[in-house]
C-alpha cells in the first residue's frame, strides 16, 4: 500500500538480514554526501524516477523501503505513492528519513569531502547582469490579456550583514516586447501603442527605475517562497511613488545573487492613463484594466 510505513528498528533488521531493497530518494549530490549504509539511489524529483528504480529492481513483488531527508519532508511518502501506482506491491516508507537514522547512530556511508557548502549572501555590492535579467509584464482588458518582456539595462544591489540594504535597477522601456501576438503587423501595432504617449511615452522617458531602500526578512519563509519584504521607489514616466512587495533574494552557487519580485501596479499612479475607467467614460472596447502585473528577475555578480 502507498501509505505503508516501516520503523527504524525494522529497517535496521531488514538491512542486516538483507531482506530489503532500500532506496534513498534524494538528489544524487545529497546521496553522495551521506546515505543509509547499503542504500541505493533514485531521485524522486526527477522525471526518470521510475526508470531509475526499475534499474535497481524490476521485480514488482520485491520488498522495497524508500526514505528521504527527515520527518518534515514528504519525499518518501511521494516516492512510495509513485511506486505503488506503477505496480510495485511491497513498498514501505521510512518517514523519519536520514535525519532520524543518523540521530540514532545507525550505520551510514558518507563522504565529508563531497559536502557542498551552502551558498551565503555575502556582504558586498553586486552588479546586475542585463543578459540574465528581465522584466515580464502582463496587461488585461475585458476581452483578454497581453504579455511580454522589457530588458533590464543595468543595476546594483548592496548587501550588509546578510541583508539587502540598497540598490537600483534600470529598465530600458524602449525594448518593450509582446510575446502573445503572432501576427507581426498586430504585434508591431501594440508595441508602438505601448511606446506612445498613450502609455509609457518612451521617446521622452526611455527608462524606468526601481530604487531599493530597505528589505525586511520574512521569518516564516521556506525555500522557493519570498524571504524578504522589499520597499523602494518606482519611477515611470518621470513620476516616482513608493512601492513594497514580497521578494525572493538568494545566493547563487557561482557566488552571485538572484532576486525575484512580483507585484500588481495601478498604472494610473504613474500617469499611464489610456483606457482607464476611473478617468474616462464611455470607453467601449478601449477600456483597459488599471492593474499591470510585473515580475522582475535580476541576476547579479
Amino acid at each position: 500500500m502507498a501509505d505503508a510505513t516501516i520503523d527504524r528498528e525494522e529497517l535496521r533488521t531488514g538491512l542486516t538480514e538483507r531482506t530489503l531493497i532500500v532506496i534513498d530518494v534524494l538528489p544524487k549530490e545529497y546521496y553522495g554526501e551521506c546515505h543509509v549504509a547499503g542504500a541505493c539511489n533514485a531521485c524522486v524529483y526527477e522525471v526518470t524516477f521510475l526508470e531509475q528504480v526499475k534499474a535497481i529492481t524490476a521485480d514488482k513483488d520485491a520488498a522495497i523501503v524508500v526514505y528521504g531527508s527527515s520527518g518534515r519532508s514528504r519525499d518518501a511518502v511521494v516516492a512510495a505513492g509513485k511506486l505503488a501506482a506503477a505496480g510495485y506491491r511491497n513498498v514501505r516508507a521510512f518517514t523519519g528519513g536520514l535525519h532520524e537514522w543518523r540521530a540514532a547512530g545507525l550505520p551510514v556511508d558518507e563522504a565529508p569531502g563531497q559536502t557542498m557548502p551552502a551558498p551565503t549572501l555575502r556582504d558586498r555590492t553586486y552588479r546586475v547582469d542585463p543578459a540574465k535579467s528581465m522584466l515580464h509584464w502582463a496587461g488585461r482588458n475585458i476581452n483578454g490579456r497581453h504579455h511580454g518582456t522589457i530588458a533590464v539595462a543595468s543595476g546594483e544591489l548592496t548587501v550588509s550583514r546578510g541583508v539587502p540594504v540598497r540598490g537600483r535597477v534600470t529598465i530600458d522601456m524602449t525594448t518593450i516586447a509582446n510575446a502573445d501576438l503572432t501576427e507581426s503587423a498586430l504585434n508591431r501595432l501594440l508595441v508602438a501603442h505601448l511606446q506612445s504617449d498613450d502609455f509609457f511615452d518612451t521617446a521622452r522617458h526611455p527608462t524606468a527605475t526601481f530604487d531599493l531602500t530597505g528589505a525586511e526578512q520574512l521569518p516564516d519563509a521556506t525555500p522557493g517562497t519570498p524571504n524578504y519584504r522589499i520597499t523602494g521607489s518606482l519611477t515611470i514616466r518621470g513620476t516616482s511613488h513608493p512601492v513594497a512587495c514580497p521578494a525572493l533574494i538568494v545566493p547563487r552557487d557561482d557566488g552571485g545573487v538572484t532576486a525575484q519580485g512580483c507585484l500588481d501596479l495601478d498604472r494610473t499612479r504613474w500617469n499611464v492613463n489610456y483606457g482607464s475607467g476611473k478617468l474616462f467614460e464611455k470607453l467601449g472596447m478601449h477600456l483597459v484594466n488599471d492593474l499591470i502585473s510585473v515580475e522582475l528577475h535580476v541576476v547579479g555578480y
